[in-house]
């Protein structure tokens, strides 16, 4: 089941900005005044020394959170990962960052994952010129990511989003104005800054 509850309980759980909150708002800006904090009103008292197996689990958690999946869907991606022949920890990245809602985020066109979710299950998003509704739907070389119509363009936030120039879109993708495209693999650069990816695979692999 997915994660529905304060996203910024997630981050302090992890002690890490996951990039649950739009950057600049006031929500993040409280989420960075309290990143060192575990939530909870015990604090660190009582909590036990942290194992290899529950530093897999945590990193697992993580990975979850920051694509905001469920456990079966990150299972299922490592169980395709597996099937390859290769590096699996690069497989499992390649799935994740080729889905739909994260290609529109990495792009730019969303302020976090959730809000990119939320504009391809309302039909905001087309994929070649079909509107897509999808948000695991898996990206291929060269096919067109954009908004479906110009009103999608002019919601506040998403207008705002569009004029930050600060975004910086990862190399395997191209973009030109509101159109963007999946022009090489996806790396583990992005994905490797925040997660271990190594222990979520040994996680997996027990």
């Amino acid at each position: 089941m997915r994660y529905t509850g304060p996203k910024n309980r997630i981050a302090r759980r992890e002690a890490t900005d996951l990039g649950l909150k739009t950057l600049g708002s006031k929500s993040h800006a409280r989420l960075l005044k309290k990143l060192n904090v575990l939530p909870g009103q015990h604090g660190t008292r009582g909590r036990r020394k942290v194992s290899e197996r529950g530093f897999q689990l945590r990193e697992k958690q993580k990975l979850r959170a920051i694509f905001g999946l469920t456990e079966r869907q990150l299972k299922n991606y490592f169980h395709q990962a597996v099937e390859k022949k290769g590096n699996t920890a690069l497989f499992v990245s390649q799935l994740l960052e080729k889905r739909l809602d994260n290609v529109v985020y990495r792009l730019g066109f969303a302020p976090t994952r959730a809000a990119a979710r939320q504009l391809v299950c309302h039909g905001h998003m087309s994929v070649n010129g079909r509107k897509m509704t999808i948000p695991s739907y898996q990206v291929r070389p060269d096919e067109a990511v954009t908004f479906k119509d110009e009103k999608t363009i002019k919601i506040p936030y998403i207008d705002k989003v569009l004029t930050n120039k600060d975004v910086l879109v990862p190399i395997w993708l191209e973009k030109q104005a509101t159109v963007g495209k999946l022009i090489a693999a996806p790396t583990t650069d992005e994905i490797s800054k925040q997660v271990n990816l190594r222990l979520v695979i040994e996680y997996y692999s027990r």
